[in-house]
């Protein structure tokens, strides 16, 4: 009984009060930020579901796990577990929490007519007494997308867009800014040809095709105001797709049939179920492992470990002497991407033409005058996984090169190599949208093995590391040839550039 009592108080009270203070404070600062007070536009789906599901590990990483050292476990690895079970269920009950929070603070707003939209105060739900659904001016596009372990589900969807209008004299105007949204879906095996799937396809927009006929679209409960999701973006495409109305900023909504009082389900029963059934299950398995008392005195010890590396983690982006411009721009290119992340813009990856409006490399507008796209493009970048490789290798070379070079010339060639290779990419690519900081980093491998293969410095600089950069080149150029979207002329520019400079510059570096 006494192990217990020690096990709770050190470990499972931390866990539920780390779980609980999680929940809320996200939650409240979902509410306020971007509910509330709506600070800047946000993809919902980041905010409701990526952003509950990655953030509670850094928690569980420094503030739980040093805990579970007090644990006998017959392996170390068996403590992942119960952080395992510990994220999940710290994650799971936010998701769940932001999608209650999303439909429950709704208001309902009674509109005589659409138009009366603009008398009243925004609101995320409407209910609307005259209306006119103009079924035979309508939008729609196709969207597919693959989902499910290896990409085994082939998701086929048509999203149509229809005029809101007041009575049906209004279809001889040419200007609507209200849309209903109604979207029709379905999901095939990946694994068909593609000759199987455009007939799947062909079939799914036939039956479309029928229910959208004898459907009546005015028969609805209420609508709701559709918010910054990848939905919306599909549903604009599918309004640009209309012939016959122009729009400024079109408004979407979507028809719901069910009482509005039953818009919540059965969310609520979900949290507490999925956040008492962790905490139930945690401390059950935490009943059946035994404490080990000589490890308490390693708990300070631990917690000072957990410090330190989180020190050593932010201190890469801390800019210091021998590397001070290198964590600049590593932090120049984060705040960008996460602005463009937080405006709703996307995460994996982002459309063209918003890379476009931010500033990416394209011959055609670079020729017309936009020379100021050969900077920008190489601070902006095409999602996550291009972000991190680029500044994972940024991070590297820069550690190796900038305290030898100083602060001002390591910025000019960093700048002068990405341009460099934003001038390569113009000039082999006709139409390509490119954007990127690997031109100016190929531009910095170039810099250090010119600088290797001159002898600027004594034999045994940093030769350790030559092996290195030589395979993170050769990888990325081989992707390069093998993935049509990877801007490999960009990157070649960017070495060559780079390598020329090394070489003028290694007769001044000996000297010094």
């Amino acid at each position: 009984m006494k192990d217990l009592l020690e096990k709770i108080k050190l470990i499972y009270l931390p866990f539920v009060v780390i779980s609980i203070s999680f929940i809320l404070i996200y939650t409240f600062l979902n509410w306020l930020l971007f509910i509330k007070f709506e600070l800047f536009p946000i993809n919902e789906k980041l905010l409701n579901f990526w952003l509950p599901l990655g953030l509670p590990w850094i928690f569980i990483y420094f503030f739980l796990s040093p805990r579970l050292r007090f644990l006998k476990f017959k392996e170390d690895r068996k403590s992942y577990g119960f952080q395992l079970l510990a994220g999940f269920t710290i994650a799971i009950s936010t998701i769940i929490a932001q999608e209650y929070l999303s439909t429950a603070t709704g208001k309902l707003t009674s509109l005589k007519t659409i138009s009366d939209i603009q008398k009243h105060e925004k609101t995320k739900y409407y209910t609307l007494q005259k209306k006119y659904i103009d079924k035979k001016n309508y939008g729609a596009v196709k969207v597919s997308d693959v989902s499910g372990k290896n990409n085994e589900h082939f998701n086929m969807s048509i999203y149509v867009a229809m005029p809101i209008l007041e009575t049906a004299k209004d279809t001889s105007k040419f200007e609507c800014n209200y849309w209903l949204g109604e979207r029709y879906s379905s999901q095939i095996s990946n694994r068909l040809s593609i000759d199987e799937k455009k007939f799947k396809f062909k079939e799914l927009a036939e039956r479309s095709d029928e229910e959208f006929k004898r459907t009546d679209f005015t028969q609805f409960s209420y609508l709701e105001l559709l918010g910054n999701t990848d939905k919306h973006d599909n549903f604009n495409d599918a309004i640009e797709e209309n012939t016959h109305y122009d729009f400024k900023k079109p408004i979407l909504l979507i028809a719901h049939n069910e009482p509005f009082e039953k818009r919540n389900g059965k969310k609520l029963q979900w949290f507490f179920m999925s956040l008492g059934g962790g905490f139930l299950i945690w401390f059950l398995l935490l009943v059946f492992i035994p404490l080990q008392p000589q490890k308490k005195r390693n708990f300070e010890v631990a917690k000072k470990s957990q410090i330190t590396t989180l020190k050593d983690t932010l201190s890469f982006l801390i800019p210091k002497e021998g590397f001070y411009i290198t964590p600049i721009l590593i932090n120049i290119n984060l705040l960008v991407f996460i602005i463009m992340v937080f405006s709703g813009y996307g995460f994996f990856s982002f459309k063209g033409n918003i890379l476009l409006d931010w500033g990416a490399n394209f011959r055609p507008l670079v020729t017309s005058g936009q020379g100021w796209r050969l900077l920008t493009s190489i601070f902006l970048h095409n999602g996550i996984i291009h972000l991190f490789n680029n500044m994972i290798g940024l991070g590297f070379l820069g550690f190796l090169i900038e305290k030898n070079l100083g602060k001002m010339r390591y910025l000019l060639i960093y700048l002068a190599t990405g341009i460099m290779g934003s001038i390569a990419s113009i000039w082999w690519y006709e139409a390509t949208v490119s954007v990127g900081a690997s031109g100016a980093i190929f531009g910095l491998a170039g810099l250090y093995l010119a600088l290797i293969v001159f002898k600027a410095f004594p034999d045994d600089f940093n030769k350790i590391f030559l092996k290195f950069i030589l395979v993170y080149v050769g990888i990325n150029l081989v992707m390069g040839f093998l993935i049509p979207d990877i801007d490999n002329a960009g990157h070649i520019g960017g070495l060559l550039s780079g390598f020329i400079i090394g070489f003028l510059l290694s007769d001044s570096l000996k000297s010094t």
